[in-house]
């Protein structure tokens, strides 16, 4: 793994009283590549710079409410357009024309949709963990994990009543409590939604890598943020992203998904590669997690690969 070096950190005001905090890595001079972390609300780490050579000109950004931008865990204009606009914005702020993407889980959606709307500024994309937002994909991760996990899941639902259960609302009532509820109740939400998602991310449950995350990351953010987004079908049309890949199948893509994924579904990826003519998938002995071995090493060596192209 990498360990670029980061020459710049600071922060972009946008519109709606939102400051985006950013670092750059790597060689100034190199070819641009950002990377977009998931949830939504999960913010990037120092983690997040491994994959990349340092040749590359690394550009770091947590999302609105997310990491160390401003204020934390904000809703208030927040959705996948204001998100798409961010990233226009912050490129054309450091005077980038054409840019490699990089995202995992919600990341990967971003992604999909920011090229979906700027096909020409994009030169390539690695994307990992595909989720493409639907009813079908929320399910997955909120019910059917229940399967593989289904001690995790019982916790999950453990603070939920039976008639939600059997409605498939638990997304639903964890967000309106976590929105509405008294500091408490709210933060018991915010723990349980994270956790919960925290563990059933790898092949294998390890609960002191589990309480590890917990700890790094800013919980209210991403459950928050994660279930605003959830509840809104990411604040798109109802097959947006499918119903126009048309626009960006000639873009050079990779993608790498965990064959046990338990987040989000193989048969996401599967369909996306179908309809990205240029692109490559790649099954993994692996969950969720960027950080699992096999992922990883592939998630390195193909950026190298897409890196290659000109820009």
């Amino acid at each position: 793994m990498y360990k670029p070096k980061t020459y710049k950190k600071a922060y972009l005001k946008v519109e709606n009283g939102h400051e985006l905090y950013y670092e750059l890595s790597g060689n100034p001079k190199g070819k641009p590549v950002i990377f977009l972390h998931g949830g939504p609300g999960g913010g990037f780490s120092e983690r997040d710079k491994r994959f990349f050579n340092p040749k590359f000109n690394m550009i770091h950004l947590d999302q609105r409410g997310s990491g160390k931008s401003k204020p934390l865990a904000s809703l208030k204009n927040n959705t996948t357009p204001e998100l798409v606009k961010d990233i226009k914005e912050l490129l054309n702020f450091l005077k980038i024309k054409k840019v490699f993407l990089f995202g995992g889980s919600w990341g990967s959606t971003l992604a999909l949709a920011y090229a979906i709307k700027y096909p020409e500024t994009v030169a390539g994309m690695v994307l990992r963990g595909i989720y493409i937002p639907s009813k079908e994909e929320n399910e997955y991760f909120t019910y059917e994990a229940k399967d593989n996990f289904p001690e995790q899941w019982k916790e999950l639902a453990s603070l939920v009543p039976e008639e939600i259960i059997k409605k498939k609302q638990i997304e639903k009532y964890y967000y309106k409590k976590i929105i509405s509820a008294e500091k408490d109740i709210r933060e018991k939400y915010v723990k349980a939604w994270a956790r919960y998602e925290f563990s059933i991310s790898k092949l294998n449950y390890s609960e002191k890598k589990v309480q590890r995350v917990m700890k790094e990351v800013k919980v209210e953010a991403f459950s928050a943020i994660e279930l605003h987004y959830l509840t809104n079908n990411c604040f798109m049309p109802k097959d947006y992203i499918m119903n126009n890949l048309h626009r960006i199948s000639h873009i050079p893509t990779s993608i790498i998904h965990g064959r046990y994924d338990c987040v989000c579904r193989p048969l996401s990826a599967y369909k996306l590669h179908k309809k990205l003519h240029n692109s490559k998938l790649f099954f993994t002995i692996a969950g969720h997690s960027a950080s699992e071995e096999e992922t990883q090493k592939l998630l390195t060596k193909e950026m190298d690969r897409i890196g290659k192209i000109r820009v």
